[in-house]
């Protein structure tokens, strides 16, 4: 049975059927097919998955997201970061990537710091000769972030399914969010020096740091964002789910009254529009809670888990199939899904070797993202195409280069492990 709920589920989506509901109609289908199980245990696991006090955050850093980009952050930390590498070789490339990773302090979404710094920067670059395919996989690639550097709600959701301190999963975040960055901007820097990117060479003088310092008045709130949620975190002032609440009133207070961007006949569009985000993540952690269930009440995480333990005695060797597996996995359904589904099968692994649980929950967060940038089904990739005016042809040609520095980045923090241990273990 176990094969035809997997084989239900890839032929559902490649026939066009949402992700979610793809998903709930499988484990809907599981449950009814099996007759010792009643229907009413379908929505009990699909409510069951989603009682969890940690996932309390969510909302919240949903709606401070919302808060921030209808505020005009997104726009003020552009400006900031293109003060900063404009002057490069490939300027608005590396500022998009650095505006990306600023606005990952305040959005815990690869999809939506894609569409606000993406919408932001694409005519921008267009308008100097930067080609939409090319556009589209920076864009893309380096909205990853946002799910990466804290806040994350990939983090949230993965912490909550498998026990895991989240603020010991944000703060791990940190470095391997930095590492990113500095790929990312090696590859915009190595196209530069092609013959075919010629406005990637164009720079605009020099760095001036009175403009830089000028612009700080403008972004000084969306520095300190981190600031107050993390340090609260490590200082023991609130919890990780907590910091959602804070961040969500820190933003209402920073838009409102110091942007003066947001009024109150703003908010009920603001609300719905949170409410719809969460509505739709929410929907998707139901009803994979509900499948991964039906998959470990038919022993799926058992069979696995003794295929991969059989393959070798060495943890190194489990876990690379393991992030293989997702890699694979990702690259067809939706990366939360996956990550949801495959929690109790993570967590067996992990106990068996005795595995770090931040190092691990890092390194499956990051190969989730990756795989969700990866084609054939590649939400942000599809996000960014449309933004950037082109086609999603045209992003294939240019998104290997940007997709294997995120594959090298997941690498390094398997080769090396205090990249994602070592903020946690110093400061928890």
């Amino acid at each position: 049975m176990l094969i035809g709920l997997f084989v239900a589920l890839l032929a559902l989506i490649f026939l066009g059927v949402p992700v979610v509901v793809a998903i709930g109609a499988v484990a809907l289908g599981g449950i009814l097919g099996l007759p010792e199980l009643a229907p009413v245990e379908f929505p009990r696991k699909m409510f069951a998955a989603v009682d969890s006090f940690s996932l309390l955050a969510l909302p919240y850093f949903i709606l401070a997201g919302e808060l921030m980009v209808r505020g005009g952050m997104s726009r003020r930390l552009v400006e900031f970061a293109e003060t900063l590498v404009g002057h490069l070789r490939g300027g608005l490339g590396h500022a998009t990537i650095l505006a990306n990773m600023i606005f990952a302090n305040v959005t815990g979404s690869s999809t939506a710091a894609t569409s606000a710094i993406g919408s932001l920067m694409a005519p921008d670059m267009r308008a100097r000769g930067y080609k939409p395919g090319f556009i589209a996989s920076l864009t893309a690639t380096s909205g990853v972030i946002g799910a990466i550097i804290p806040p994350s709600m990939v983090m949230v959701v993965y912490g909550a399914m498998a026990g895991v301190s989240i603020g010991g999963l944000f703060l791990a975040g940190i470095i391997p969010g930095l590492v990113i960055t500095a790929l990312l901007m090696l590859v915009v820097y190595l196209h530069s020096f092609h013959p075919s990117f010629p406005e990637l060479r164009v720079t605009t003088g020099s760095f001036n740091l009175r403009i830089m310092l000028d612009t700080l008045p403008r972004v000084w709130a969306a520095v300190l964002a981190p600031v107050i949620i993390l340090g609260g975190i490590m200082a023991g002032v609130f919890t990780a789910t907590e910091a959602g609440v804070v961040a969500c009133f820190y933003a209402l207070v920073i838009s409102m009254f110091v942007y003066r961007s947001v009024t109150l006949r703003d908010l009920p569009r603001i609300l719905l529009n949170a409410a719809i985000t969460t509505t739709v993540v929410l929907a998707i952690i139901s009803m994979a809670g509900a499948l991964g269930w039906l998959l470990t009440y038919l022993h799926f995480t058992d069979t696995v888990g003794q295929w991969m333990l059989g393959l070798s005695d060495k943890s190194w060797v489990v876990l690379l199939v393991l992030l293989g597996t997702m890699l694979v996995l990702t690259m067809f359904i939706e990366s939360l899904a996956v990550l949801i589904i495959l929690t109790p099968l993570i967590v067996k692994i992990g106990q068996t070797f005795g595995l770090d649980p931040i190092y691990l929950g890092m390194l499956v967060v990051l190969a989730t993202q990756i795989g969700g940038t990866t084609p054939p089904v590649a939400v942000v990739l599809f996000v960014a195409t449309s933004i950037s005016g082109g086609t999603y042809d045209q992003t294939l040609r240019y998104c290997w280069p940007f997709i294997a520095a995120l594959a090298f980045a997941l690498i390094l923090v398997f080769l090396v492990p205090s990249l994602a241990t070592f903020i946690p273990h110093r400061v928890m």
